[in-house]
């Protein structure tokens, strides 16, 4: 079949007819002049200076003096920046005006422009919704290795570590590691991985020496950016090849795995190359590469909390000499293999009684199944022509290769993962066009899960195995040995043989089963067996579209854009976890079959007008999203900002989101442990009917725990006899899920910023309270079958006894399904940032952020997972030049324990504080700057959420090399 591919050149073409009058009649001016600090008045060098609305400009020298000529028309705006002073704009009229600037040196600035929040330049001050930004100079000052390590200290941004290369952020709750609801554009284009349905941190994204800015919007943006964005934001900007001109290099070497404790000290490595240049007669063109290899030992997620623990309801509640490591129905946070889903029933007789047990297997630590060493390698280009001095047209195109671990049902080891991305661009004074497409490959990666599982099936069959079990416990309870230490040594004798990690043969075993696309073991169409595996082998590309219109004076009485979008998901078919549903039911497992399609396609509106003398801004947007698998939905917002005094900005506003549920939420169909992961929608569920004709997983646990507590005080009653009993049966409940929707939001939001003090203190607060409703999760059912594994109706016999755990495998199929919650949450929270230039270059600053949900009086279908700490802040203090050329910077932060909810682990994440810190070194003879830095300096070991990775120091020293020229 062929590819789909979006048209937007009709949109382009109406677009450049629309414009084409917009260039009147320009001369070639010569423009030099000085440029002072304000006060001591020493010449400032390296100030940019650009005219405003085009891609010209230049840079001051070493004597602050500076010279281009440009194609313009007066008048026109020379606009000065410098890091640490003040933004100014300068208006040219005529040629004999002389140009001399001072600019002051602030170290809290009051002009920041940010364009996220209403996809147009704005003051940050008098934005309609809160927004967050890192520019040049907060990364340079930043005490993380990284600019995008610096977003965790960002005010409302909680960041979540799954591996060395890669960190996802998060505003305003229901974190999860693979997050779906937040969105991270990189120059206008989504940076999704669309199959493993999580944003790849910063995997394939701008590098350390062409990151221009990073602004973060918490909360809901789908009123301007779609349906991928109802909790957040981030909008990453890399410098054009124009005004960023020359070669630029970095190198950072680092150490972590300082105290030895999970894995020896390791070295870390970062290079990285940017070079650009203007090209042609008047610099029509231009280019810029970009390449950046980092290479280092990963954190290792090693905690063995068990969350399956005595006295349990699945494990053993009857034994409570059965406890910590004498549990046999031990299910750890970083084992895998030795969940309950795949627990195991052993009946013998003991104390008299004819006694049943439940018994997982054995499994393997993370720390044994995936690789230390990752790799992140990326590469970008761009050519650029300038048709007229205000349109401009670029190609892009960006890769990435990316190893690491993250989290999603499962633990997923991802190696050699690659992304590319094609970009083609028209770009005006007040529109912008593009199309993109990402072609995503999961390499080599594998899932941890059934990897662990299929490891210990060579080994044998449960029924194998839980007969060796069984035998070895008969013969220790019979030699007189006690329960607890009866249980570690029949484990010790059904695992005789295993393949122990270490050993070639574990090597050998392992190498061949996550070469296997298929993770379960069984018979395929025509009887042959098929080995159980543990790739992860998926395929999809993104073809995507979009255009945006400012009308700008073209209505007089108000300002309006207006912008769409189309997208369209191509999925290839790999067996395991998506497949060709127009298949029969047993042919979907095999790789191959037609291309699936996910689409969706949508167009705002957004005016704003100034009233009260420009006091009052009043915003208003509307949006309509569509995909086929739903009915259209509207996306409104409402603001206003108000500004009191001319230095008091209050801000309120009203927004309705949707999110359309991803593509693993939608249409995945992998078997993982027998249990199948699936989407919710009806063709997923078609001829399964897990929808419709399902017990809850919860109420088999709570109705087998009663069966067994009965047939234990009831000797000589069957556990088939207890089955049926109304008291028993009727602890089952009928799960009646619906086919799956978009959730939604209605988020409110009040907010405060203004600069005071002689431009010395900055404020910015704010509240929010957001609804959720149709809150989209993952809920565990099974379909009843009977002894020919036909399906029976839920609520009779036959389906109880099919709901006995010692019936499990061969009478139920089980499923993990999304779907939507059956009640409204509701969250609220605030935020307050400081900072305060108090003396000479001196800052102080910090934030703090709480967060809370509301509790429901009725149990939902499945836990949401809020995930998130109720406070966290950080607090900073520092000076960019204590002396010339020197500088530091010290961050505290801190967040206090919550209670973490997954469909892989749930349990207490503890409270954490740490202290990162740098100094910084100019050179300006050699043009480079050194750092020397740390994170978590003082190696207070934490980890973020449950099963995830322990944290610990990072010591690092970078020196780049910049001899950038700005144009």
């Amino acid at each position: 079949m062929k590819p789909y591919y979006p048209s937007f050149i009709l949109f382009l073409i109406l677009l450049l007819a629309s414009v084409s009058a917009a260039f009147a009649q320009t001369e070639l001016i010569a423009i030099s002049g000085v440029v002072r600090e304000k006060g001591t008045q020493e010449a400032l060098p390296g100030v940019s200076i650009s005219v405003k609305g085009a891609s010209v400009g230049t840079q001051s020298d070493a004597a602050g003096k500076f010279a281009f000529k440009a194609k313009l028309r007066y008048p026109f705006v020379l606009v000065f920046n410098a890091l640490g002073h003040e933004a100014q704009e300068l208006e040219i009229a005529s040629g004999s005006q002389p140009i001399a600037v001072t600019l002051e040196s602030r170290d809290v600035l009051t002009g920041e422009v940010v364009v996220s929040a209403s996809r147009v330049e704005e003051s940050r001050l008098k934005s309609p919704v809160a927004i967050e930004k890192l520019d040049i100079r907060a990364i340079k000052e930043s005490p993380a290795p990284s600019f995008y390590d610096a977003l965790e200290n960002v005010k409302g941004v909680q960041m979540l570590t799954s591996s060395l290369t890669f960190k996802v952020p998060n505003t305003r709750g229901f974190n999860i590691p693979n997050n779906f609801r937040f969105m991270q554009l990189v120059d206008g284009v989504d940076m999704q991985a669309a199959t493993l349905g999580v944003p790849l941190g910063n995997a394939i994204g701008p590098t350390e020496l062409d990151i221009a800015s990073v602004e973060i919007t918490p909360g809901a943006a789908s009123a301007l950016y779609g349906m991928n964005a109802i909790n957040g934001m981030a909008n990453l900007t890399t410098k054009s090849p124009f005004t960023y001109q020359g070669l630029s290099v970095y190198q950072k070497i680092g150490v972590n795995h300082v105290d030895g404790i999970d894995r020896k000290p390791s070295v870390l490595t970062e290079t990285s190359i940017r070079w650009a240049q203007a090209l042609g007669r008047d610099s029509r063109w231009a280019y810029k590469v970009n390449f950046d290899y980092l290479r280092g030992t990963d954190w290792l997620s090693n905690t063995q909390t068990d969350q399956n623990p005595q006295p349990g309801a699945t494990a053993n509640p009857a034994f409570p000499e059965l406890s910590g490591s004498f549990n046999p129905a031990a299910d750890l946070w970083n084992r895998y293999g030795d969940d309950t889903n795949s627990s195991l029933s052993i009946s013998i007789p003991y104390q008299g009684k004819n006694q049943t047990f439940t018994v997982t297997r054995t499994g393997y630590y993370e720390k044994d199944l995936v690789n230390p060493i990752v790799r992140n390698i990326k590469a970008d280009a761009t050519v650029a022509y300038k048709l007229t001095d205000k349109l401009e047209l670029s190609y892009g195109y960006r890769f990435g290769l990316m190893d690491g671990v993250f989290q999603r049902g499962n633990k997923i080891q991802l190696d050699g993962v690659t992304v590319q991305n094609h970009k083609l661009e028209l770009k005006g004074s007040d529109f912008v066009v593009r199309a993109y497409t990402l072609l995503e490959n999961t390499g080599n990666s594998y899932n941890l899960n059934p990897l662990a599982l299929n490891l210990d099936l060579q080994n044998g069959s449960n029924a194998v195995w839980g007969a060796k079990f069984s035998s070895a416990l008969q013969k220790q309870l019979a030699a007189g040995t006690a329960l607890g230490p009866a249980m570690v040594a029949a484990r010790q004798a059904a695992d005789a043989g295993r393949a122990e990690p270490g050993t070639q043969a574990f090597n050998d075993l392992k190498a061949q089963i996550v070469g296997i696309n298929n993770w379960d073991s069984g018979v395929n169409v025509k009887g042959a067996p098929i080995p159980g595996g543990a790739a992860l082998t998926q395929h999809s590309r993104t073809y995507h579209s979009e255009g945006v219109w400012n009308l700008g004076q073209r209505i007089k009485f108000v300002d309006v854009i207006v912008g769409a979008d189309a997208r369209v998901y191509q999925i290839i078919p790999d067996g395991n976890n998506f497949v060709d549903f127009s298949l029969p039911l047993a042919e979907r497992n095999q790789p191959g079959g037609d291309y699936v399609y996910y689409k969706k396609f949508g167009a705002f509106a957004q005016a704003t007008k100034l009233l009260l003398g420009d006091k009052l801004k009043l915003t208003g947007s509307l949006r309509v999203d569509y995909n086929p698998e739903f009915t259209a939905k509207v996306n409104p917002r409402l603001a206003a900002v108000y500004t009191l005094a001319e230095k008091h900005n209050f801000r309120a506003s009203y927004q309705n989101g949707w999110r359309f549920p991803s593509l693993f939420e939608a249409l995945s169909f992998v078997n993982n442990g027998n249990v199948r992961r699936v989407g919710g929608l009806a063709r997923v569920n078609e001829g399964l009917n897990y929808l419709q004709n399902s017990y809850t997983r919860t109420s088999i646990d709570r109705f087998n725990a009663a069966v067994n507590a009965y047939v234990a005080a009831n000797n000589g009653t069957t556990a088939a006899q207890a089955a049926v009993l109304p008291q028993n049966s009727s602890l089952l409940q009928v799960a009646n899920l619906a086919t799956e929707q978009p959730e939604q939001i209605n988020a409110y939001e009040v907010g405060y910023r203004s600069v005071l003090l002689d431009n010395r203190l900055a404020i910015d607060a704010d509240a929010y309270y957001n609804v959720y409703s149709g809150f989209l999760g993952q809920v565990e059912v099974s379909v009843p079958k009977d002894a020919n594994g036909a399906q029976v109706s839920v609520g009779t016999d036959a389906a109880a006894l099919a709901a006995l755990r010692a019936n499990r495998d061969a009478r139920q199929d089980r499923y993990r399904v999304y779907t939507n919650s059956r009640q409204n949450y509701h969250s609220y929270g605030s935020t307050l940032g400081l900072t305060y230039n108090f003396i000479g270059k001196y800052t102080v600053g910090g934030n703090v952020n709480y967060n809370a949900l509301s509790a429901n009086n009725e149990t939902d279908v499945f836990v949401t997972g809020f995930n998130t700490p109720k406070w966290a802040g950080s607090a900073s203090f520092g000076n960019r030049e204590i002396v010339r050329n020197l500088g530091f910077n010290i961050v505290y932060h801190w967040q206090t324990s919550f209670y973490w909810e997954s469909p892989l682990a749930n349990g207490q994440v503890p409270s954490y504080a740490n202290f990162d810190a740098q100094v910084n070194l100019r050179v300006p003879n050699l043009k480079s700057t050194i750092k020397i830095g740390g994170t978590n300096l003082f190696d207070n070991r934490y980890y973020q959420y449950v099963a995830g990775p322990t944290i610990g120091a990072l010591y690092y020293a970078s020196i780049t090399f910049d001899a950038t020229v700005l144009h």
